[in-house]
């Protein structure tokens, strides 16, 4: 357990993941500065359900802009799941937001590969309904965490998904959440062709008796 500088956002951040921030409020900026100086990371709790518990941590890999009034384009890169077990708005003598948190133990199991390799095929299925141009490589997506955001879920869905542990068990839920939308996609794009058949002459064979 450790205290930890916390910049609360309503996103979802993914260990492994990307995670692009623009920096405009005093306090926040405060917090950047902050954790450049010290070279220290801080953690972004998700607002999802309207409380503060689950998040993760994250470490500042560039600046990639500063703007004349403080603002800021930063990359950071999520690392750990944490609980929130204190929050402090603010935290002792920072204007920022702090907490207390634990972080959440690392799974030992081993991931079914055959869970796995159903899961990249059903993403491979979705990009191809969603004529994603710019999907990326099936081939080398090793966890749900790689593309979860990629998939259709809702935020209260993708918060589930951090509350995980096991890697088998975000399998299973990202799976039956496919086998919901793909048939769904396929509804919408049949009702779309005959909707857009409606009005235009046809060509029907006479039924024969």
């Amino acid at each position: 357990m450790r205290e930890l500088a916390l910049f609360p956002l309503s996103i979802v951040a993914f260990p492994g993941e990307a995670v692009n921030l623009h920096i405009f409020e005093p306090r926040y900026k405060s917090l950047i500065n902050d954790c450049l100086s010290s070279k220290s990371t801080f953690g972004i709790p998700a607002f999802i359900l309207n409380k503060i518990e689950l998040g993760t941590e994250v470490e500042i890999v560039e600046v990639t802009k500063t703007y004349e009034d403080g603002r800021m384009d930063i990359k950071t890169k999520a690392l750990s799941i944490f609980n929130v077990d204190e929050f402090w708005n603010p935290w002792g003598d920072f204007d920022y937001a702090g907490g207390k948190v634990e972080y959440l133990p690392v799974s030992d199991e081993s991931t079914d590969l055959n869970k796995l390799y159903e899961f990249k095929e059903m993403v491979a299925k979705l990009f191809v309904w969603l004529g994603e141009t710019d999907a990326p490589d099936i081939s080398t997506i090793s966890s749900v965490f790689d593309i979860g955001h990629k998939i259709g879920l809702k935020p209260e869905e993708e918060y589930a998904l951090l509350k995980m542990s096991e890697e088998n068990e975000r399998l299973d839920y990202s799976i039956k959440h496919l086998e919901h939308l793909l048939p769904a996609l396929e509804r919408a794009q049949n009702a779309q062709e005959r909707i857009k058949q409606n009005g235009h002459f046809k060509h029907l064979d006479p039924l024969k008796f």
